[in-house]
C-alpha cells in the first residue's frame, strides 16, 4: 500500500493509548488501517515481552513514521504497440511504543 493512503490514517494515532488506537483502528474501513492495527500490535507485543515491567495500559504511540518503500512497475500492453506504466508502490512502517511519562 502507498504511503500517501496509509499517512491520514497515522496522523490521528499519534501520542495516543496503544488500547485507545487499537479501538479506533478496527472501527476504521481502510485497507492501511489493518496494517497499522497489525505492525501496532505487534510494536506493543515485543515491549512488553522485552520489558516484563511495563503496564499494558500505559503505553503510548510515542513515534510514528510513514516512508515510502520500493515500487514495482508492471507494463500493461495497449493497443497499436503501446504499453502503459502502472507502479505498485509499498510502504515502510515505524513504530515506536512507550510508557506514559518516560522518555
Amino acid at each position: 500500500m502507498s504511503a500517501k493512503k496509509v499517512r491520514p490514517i497515522a496522523d490521528h494515532l499519534r501520542r495516543k493509548k496503544v488500547t485507545d488506537v487499537v479501538a479506533l483502528l478496527e472501527a476504521l474501513p481502510h485497507k492501511g488501517a489493518y496494517f497499522l492495527k497489525k505492525v501496532i500490535q505487534s510494536a506493543a507485543a515485543n515491549a512488553l515481552y522485552q520489558n516484563k515491567q511495563l503496564d499494558e495500559d500505559l503505553l503510548v504511540v510515542s513515534k510514528l513514521l510513514i516512508d515510502e518503500g520500493k515500487s514495482r512497475t508492471t507494463v500493461w500492453p495497449r493497443a497499436r504497440g503501446r504499453a502503459d506504466r502502472l507502479k505498485k508502490r509499498s510502504c515502510h512502517i515505524y513504530v515506536e511504543v512507550a510508557e506514559k511519562g518516560a522518555k
